[in-house]
């Protein structure tokens, strides 16, 4: 089982950073992930994509309901392959692994870091 949560930062000048994690829930490895001004829903596939390439599809992806990750074109990548299962709105412990990576992520980086450019967050957060 996969799961898939979004979180936010944004550079010195104000702009934001968009960052989305991808964890394997049973070794807690982060897969992969994009850093970015803006992601799509077409982004986080062609991402997923990449990982299912390497590892093959999950049984399941585990995600909130965020626009992303409930469009149309998240439903055609899942198709029979991958169960697509959304947590509760308002009930982020229920995708808690992935929750507790994006923690350390804000409290290990994102906290102590300022960014200049969205090239150096994706550098510094993706090492």
């Amino acid at each position: 089982m996969w799961a898939a949560d979004f979180q936010f930062d944004a550079t010195t000048d104000g702009r934001p950073v968009k960052i989305v994690s991808i964890i394997d829930e049973y070794t807690r490895e982060c897969l992969g992930g994009l850093v970015d001004r803006s992601i799509t829903g077409d982004d986080l596939i062609n991402e997923l994509d990449r990982l299912a390439t390497q590892r093959g599809y999950p049984v399941v992806l585990r995600c909130d309901n965020g626009p992303e990750l409930v469009c149309a074109a998240m439903a055609d990548w899942a198709g029979e392959r991958v169960g697509l299962h959304f947590i509760p709105p308002g009930q982020p412990w229920r995708n808690g692994h992935v929750e507790s990576f994006n923690s350390r992520i804000r409290d290990e980086c994102l906290n102590i870091n300022a960014f200049w450019s969205l090239a150096q967050a994706r550098v510094v957060i993706t090492d």
